[in-house]
């Protein structure tokens, strides 16, 4: 079957990509195999990746995520399998965390506790072809002052642990002797490791935004970089750096610069920084000139193609609605408050603006009170709808994506990609999905959606069809897209959140 979305070209690549910052690096030098855990990651894209390689030509073999921060792996004596175990503290009470094994010939992952919560694993190793030795964290600290210092040790016994089920080990298989179980912190030394099997690997986090210009080069904003550049050859021409990174970017006309909203970071004090915005050359990457918003926005380019900011209201990307190519500015607007006991707001309505008049080229702060509502934000009664990309189509049309609130998280079909009226909400049609959108972008005829689940789904913009859907790899190994932008009919430039820039072209 042929696939309707390729991968033209990778521009951010390096050994080892698929698995940003190190923090577990374990050899199996008889199979000629390596297992790197990544850092585990809180936010946009949550998880740990663990990527298996191979030690000569460093190709991944295999690529799974754990919900949690990796402390321990190891490869099976005989069997082609990777225990990974994986925990945390919760903050409040639990230790959690998770047993994963994974098939290094079909890729199949099993998560082997039975307790929903699981239990955090400290340290595993294979006593033998069918004994495998558990070190864990007591299941929660009440009134247990020792619980961050001590764990139980247990040794699991199957006869083939091909034939492990999911869910099928018990706490009474877990339960053993308690004694001391320091934490160790491996991140240095798996840095070192993977920095002397490839002195070229570099860390690589989140792409937030790819913009392509009219000479070819690409744009990104991403973790750790507030804005690079790079030439159609492939070759990074400059990078700014930054410690939390760069978000949005909005291209001048004449493509001399570029506004880029910087991330807010912490102070001494650990309070946050207002976010900045930075107009940065296009030519060397110097900051041109700078704007310090009073309150949380989004930056944007608007259907004249000017810079402008949209409120991001005090709940996150909820609350955020950035439409890209905007004809006003977009509000969403709380109705009273939740009802009590609920984090839920109240009454959600959309509410719009005038774009400012002339300009200087600079951002401008959104003032509320010019907005007018133009209808509630969700069309269905008594649901509330959380915010997510969205563009103003040609014809006037708003196509957003957005989840439904639930206490218990996203539910099934819980998130939605809706075109709209942009006179009285009516949705023309609605997707929906079991995943969170991470970007999305439309042409004249299709509606491009990237999943955080990897999956990057082709709309009919007429009637919401499904054109196409795929689930994004490169090189055969899974990808996850965050960021997406169409620069040409048929052509899309992709982010990941390992860091890379693919230059993609889509079947018609």
């Amino acid at each position: 079957m042929t696939s309707p979305l390729h991968v033209d070209r990778i521009l951010g690549d390096r050994p080892f990509a698929e698995t940003g910052d190190p923090a577990l690096v374990v050899a199996d030098r008889e199979r000629g195999m390596l297992a790197i855990a990544g850092r585990h990651r809180y936010g946009f894209i949550s998880g740990a990746p663990v990527g298996v390689y191979g030690i000569g030509d460093q190709s991944c073999r295999a690529l799974v995520r754990s919900h949690y921060p990796v402390h321990g792996m190891a490869f099976h004596p005989s069997q082609d399998l990777l225990a990974i175990g994986a925990g945390r503290y919760d903050g409040g009470y639990f230790f959690e965390g998770e047993l994963l094994l994974l098939n290094l010939e079909t890729g199949e992952v099993v998560s082997a506790f039975e307790e929903r919560l699981g239990r955090q694993v400290l340290e595993l190793e294979w006593l033998s072809g069918t004994e495998l030795r558990l070190t864990m964290a007591p299941p929660d600290d009440w009134g247990d002052e020792q619980a961050h210092h001590e764990g139980h040790t247990a040794t699991v016994t199957r006869r083939d642990w091909y034939l492990l089920a999911p869910r099928s080990l018990t706490h009474q298989e877990l339960a053993g002797p308690r004694g001391p179980a320091p934490r160790r912190e491996t991140n240095r030394t798996a840095r070192r490791l993977v920095e002397e099997l490839a002195p070229e690997w570099t860390p690589r986090h989140d792409v937030r935004t790819v913009e392509q210009l009219a000479d070819g080069r690409c744009l990104a904003a991403l973790d750790g970089v507030r804005l690079e550049s790079w030439l159609p050859s492939g070759e990074r021409e400059w990078a700014v750096a930054d410690e939390e990174g760069g978000r949005e970017i909005v291209v001048a006309a004449d493509e001399q610069s570029a506004w880029v909203s910087v991330a807010a970071s912490r102070d001494a004090g650990g309070y946050r920084t207002p976010r900045t915005l930075a107009r940065i050359s296009l030519v060397d990457g110097s900051e041109l000139d700078r704007v310090v918003p009073s309150r949380p926005v989004s930056l944007l380019r608007s259907a004249d193609g000017r810079p402008v900011l949209m409120p991001r209201g005090t709940n996150g990307v909820r609350s955020s609605l950035p439409v890209r190519r905007g004809r006003r500015i977009y509000f969403q607007e709380a109705e009273g408050p939740g009802r009590p006991g609920r984090q839920a707001p109240g009454k959600q309505w959309l509410a719009a603006a005038g774009l400012p008049e002339g300009g200087t080229g600079r951002p401008e702060e959104p003032v509320r009170r010019d907005a007018q509502r133009l209808f509630p934000f969700s069309w269905i009664p008594g649901e509330t709808h959380f915010g997510g990309p969205a563009v103003e189509t040609a014809d006037g049309t708003l196509v957003h994506a957005g989840t439904v609130y639930d206490g218990r998280g996203l539910q099934p079909g819980g998130s939605f990609v809706v075109r709209r009226s942009l006179t009285d909400g009516a949705p023309r049609w609605v997707f929906r999905t079991d995943r969170q959108a991470t970007a999305l972008d439309t042409d004249p005829d299709t509606v491009y959606i990237a999943y955080d689940d990897g999956e990057i789904v082709a709309l009919a913009l007429a009637d919401g069809s499904v054109s196409w859907r795929q689930y994004l790899t490169v090189g055969e190994v899974p990808a996850i897209p965050t960021a997406l932008t169409i620069t040409q009919p048929g052509r899309l430039l992709i982010g990941t959140s390992d860091g890379r820039i693919l230059l993609c072209s889509t079947e018609h």
